[in-house]
């Protein structure tokens, strides 16, 4: 054994971790480990293990002057679940212009599109993110080579706490029997939906006028919302807490390795395993330089305001780098949001950046007390991910509790009324993705029940009883996130988020 190789193992207490090393010092690591915790990196640069950076930049120990930070196959689906929502909500102008005339499984092949996508083939299309200064990756093949189906939970199993051909709960239908199946079925209802309108045959809604949105259904249910809001919990959030950032499986997630480059990759597995389940998160690499009103492009300094910024200089936005999406952006909504203060965006950055430091400043395996400390702060990342989530179905619950107050008015907009119902549910699909969720499963069921699998529209005769249960469910997720009380709403959805 080599002289570094065994200082390390008596400084990280390896031996009982697994630290692996190789017989000399030709595996491209120069990185040594000083006797108060710190790394040297080549050049002799040292890295203090108690002070995280202030943005989420980690170097290789590999490669001098590389990031060892990666997620490209994250932000890809990222990409691609917005786009494939714009495609639908593109779709009543597409086909009322005559630009787009589907029969039926003319949508549902325009989707799987998305679902299925394929770098090989379709890498050189342009994306759809749109950015002042124009985005860096032009194309979906220059940020990554990933596909969407592949990874919904159940599809990629290893890891995964429940068996989603069993467990999958929250839509009552007989065809879903998966996440999967459940995507599909809007996929075929929209189908329906655009192939009758294209034929002339327009459903109407309750008030007896035709629908002016295709990818809305006489029921009210809205399927750009309900299939964006699905996918980033049961692709973004099930990977990022179920796997990437779970410890309960060996190779997966936090049980990985930190001994060595990743194949010819800059990073370790675990350095990897994290950043991927940061990257599902969808913060930028300075989000911690953001304001809430910039992370929910709703305002703030000029270059900021939209959710992204050209950090670097480089006249771009880099889609990797410097843009922030989904949940992340979800976050900063609720806290500017909130009645009383929440902090949902603090919390989880600088939870994500000081594990990954954990990682980074180890220099190898894990001891038992760098574990401790990583679970801490996986466990930190993963309550402020879900808190968010929770707040924003709160925040839609009251939505559509003032949709209902509407009901008979001037005021009542039954679009807004599907948007808003459809992000609740939507989201709410997403707790059970978690074994670490605060809700347990019998809670869920209870939710789910309450909420329903379709709005309840002017001139039911369930209107109260509806209101009731969404306060109820409001109630419910409230207690078990630990929210104040001032931040539920009032009985008219009012006066919280």
């Amino acid at each position: 054994m080599n002289k570094t190789c065994a200082l390390r193992l008596l400084l990280t207490g390896a031996l009982a971790a697994g630290f692996a090393c190789s017989g000399d010092d030709d595996d491209g690591d120069d990185t040594t480990i000083d006797r108060d915790g710190g790394v040297t990196r080549d050049g002799g640069s040292t890295v203090d293990p108690t002070d995280p950076p202030t943005t989420y930049t980690f170097e290789s120990r590999f490669e001098a002057g590389a990031s060892s930070v990666v997620h490209s196959g994250q932000t890809l689906r990222h990409v691609l679940i917005v786009d494939m929502k714009n495609r639908v909500s593109g779709l009543t102008d597409r086909i009322d212009m005559g630009t787009f005339t589907p029969t039926t499984g003319d949508v549902m092949a325009e989707l799987e599109f998305y679902l299925e996508f394929d770098a090989a083939s379709a890498g050189g299309e342009t994306h759809g993110i749109d950015t002042t200064p124009a985005a860096l990756q032009t194309t979906y093949g220059e940020i990554g080579s990933a596909n969407l189906i592949g990874k919904i939970a159940g599809n990629d199993e290893a890891g995964q706490h429940e068996d989603w051909t069993m467990a999958f709960r929250g839509w009552d239908d007989a065809s879903v029997t998966t996440p999967e199946s459940l995507v599909r079925l809007w996929f075929a209802e929209l189908d329906t939906l655009a192939a009758r309108r294209a034929a002339g045959d327009i459903p109407v809604d309750p008030d007896g006028n035709a629908i002016s949105e295709v990818y809305v259904s006489p029921e009210g249910l809205d399927y750009s919302q309900l299939l964006q809001k699905f996918l980033t919990g049961a692709i973004a959030y099930s990977q990022g807490a179920d796997d990437y950032l779970d410890d309960d499986t060996d190779g997966k997630g936090l049980r990985t390795d930190n001994t060595m480059a990743d194949g010819d990759s800059p990073y370790t597995a675990l350095e990897h395993q994290w950043d991927e389940g940061f990257g599902y998160f969808g913060a930028s690499h300075d989000y911690a330089m953001y304001d809430d009103d910039e992370i929910a492009a709703a305002g703030g300094r000029e270059g900021w305001s939209s959710g992204y910024h050209d950090t670097d200089g480089d006249g771009s936005i880099d889609l990797l780098s410097e843009y922030v999406f989904g949940h992340a952006q979800n976050a900063g909504k609720r806290d500017r949001g909130a009645v009383v203060a929440t902090d949902f965006t603090k919390d989880a950055i600088d939870a994500f950046t000081a594990g990954r430091h954990i990682i980074a400043t180890a220099g190898g395996a894990l001891d038992t007390e760098k574990m401790a400390a990583l679970v801490v702060e996986r466990d930190k990342a993963l309550t402020a991910w879900e808190a968010a989530i929770a707040a924003t179905v709160v925040h839609y619950i009251n939505d559509t509790l003032q949709d209902m107050e509407a009901f008979g008015t001037s005021e009542y907009n039954f679009y807004d009324h599907a948007k808003h119902w459809s992000e609740m549910k939507g989201f709410a699909l997403a707790f059970q993705f978690s074994r670490h969720s605060s809700l347990t499963d019998a809670q869920f069921e209870m939710l789910h029940a309450l909420l329903r699998d379709a709005p309840v529209l002017p001139g039911s005769a369930d209107i109260e009883q509806y209101k009731t249960d969404l306060r109820d469910a409001r109630a419910m997720i409230g207690s078990a996130m630990g929210f104040a009380s001032d931040n539920l709403g009032d009985m008219v959805g009012e006066n919280g988020w």
